[in-house]
């Protein structure tokens, strides 16, 4: 990947590769950029749409609009930039499509739990902290006013969107690109990917999947093929289930991203051991805890990074059992990657499954 401020020169039609550092991660664009382009200046743009993302939306900039609603008094309503507004409105409907499975109010529990700013991690909270972190989550104590674009801090609240910024940073990087006449990009933050147009031989993005990080390079859930030794596409291949279907072995699959996103969730990449026991980084916000049994992986593709994003965080909570009978309902594209006695296996729903590749 080129690095931060790099760009060659390439002939018509070619793909650049653009990348840089964000929001405690890497970010990668492959934009097709006719000779003559500019892509000096496309890195630049892309990455103050990035800086843009940070300076609302980061917990860990203490200048930040979410760290200064986050210390806002009790009662008052804060002005929001619209994509912050935006970006909350999105978090809390998921919130309430899931019964609280995910909640942007789970900032004291993270801080709990050492992941936040200046935490330690690796070493569960005390029971009281614990408790006194729970209390003040809740995403139905957020109020929204639409026509004034601000927030009510009733008190004590802490939003955390580290489980959709990403997915938003990708759109709002996406939608920069198509708006300076870039015909096709493959953009990712962080393992969080987005695709459309087409490459110079006419073909669409595709990426492998749950790639774990002795499949690739870096820490991402999902991969450019073109940048990765692609393993053969399984999903679909095992017996059905009557909810989605179950493979007898899980591996990387590959998926065509068309106008579309991906996102992979799980403890694969993110997870400590403390007194023999493994704890997953994503928390439940219903129980104040890492998620139990949290999947390997959760992938899920969607027509937006942001989607893609916030939902294989919500269905990692809801796990293979509940999350994939949500999946199948709503037509969600989904996969998860589970542990047993015999290994790895794979459960997809119907939505998943007709985006492989062919």
């Amino acid at each position: 990947m080129a690095g931060d401020g790099a760009a060659c020169a390439a002939p018509a039609g070619a793909v650049h590769v653009l990348g840089g550092a964000t929001m405690g991660t890497l970010w990668q664009a492959s934009v097709v950029a006719a000779a003559g382009t500019d892509v000096h200046a496309l890195h630049d743009g892309i990455h103050a749409c990035l800086d843009r993302v940070v300076a609302q939306m980061s917990t860990w900039e203490h200048g930040s609009d979410i760290s200064r609603y986050n210390r806002a008094p009790a009662g008052t309503w804060q002005a929001l930039p619209q994509p912050f507004f935006d970006v909350l409105r999105e978090a809390l409907a998921i919130a309430a499509d899931t019964g609280g499975a995910v909640d942007p109010t789970i900032g004291p529990l993270v801080a709990a739990w050492g992941f936040g700013p200046g935490g330690q991690g690796g070493q569960p909270p005390d029971p009281d902290a614990r408790a006194d972190a729970r209390a003040r989550v809740g995403w139905t104590r957020v109020e929204l006013d639409q026509a004034a674009q601000r927030a009510l801090q009733p008190g004590g609240v802490g939003l955390d969107l580290s489980g959709i910024a990403k997915g938003h940073g990708v759109d709002a990087v996406v939608q920069w690109l198509r708006a300076r006449g870039v015909s096709a990009a493959l953009v990712e933050v962080g393992g969080e990917l987005r695709g459309y147009g087409r490459k110079p031989d006419g073909s669409a993005w595709r990426v492998l999947a749950e790639a774990w990080p002795e499949d690739a390079d870096g820490d991402a859930g999902a991969t450019d093929e073109d940048g990765a030794q692609a393993a053969a596409a399984d999903a679909g291949t095992g017996t059905g289930t009557g909810i989605g279907t179950v493979e007898d072995a899980a591996g990387p699959c590959i998926v065509v991203l068309d106008d579309a996103a991906i996102a992979t969730s799980g403890d694969h990449w993110h997870c400590f051991e403390h007194g023999g026991r493994r704890y997953s980084h994503t928390i439940d916000p219903r129980s104040g805890a890492p998620v139990d049994h949290a999947p390997g992986a959760v992938t899920v593709v969607a027509d937006s990074a942001l989607q893609a994003d916030a939902w294989a965080t919500a269905l990692t909570v809801l796990g293979p059992i509940d999350g994939l009978a949500l999946a199948q309902a709503r037509g969600i594209a989904a996969r998860w990657v589970t542990r047993g006695a015999g290994g790895e296996r794979a459960h997809a729903s119907d939505a998943f499954l007709q985006r492989l590749a062919p």
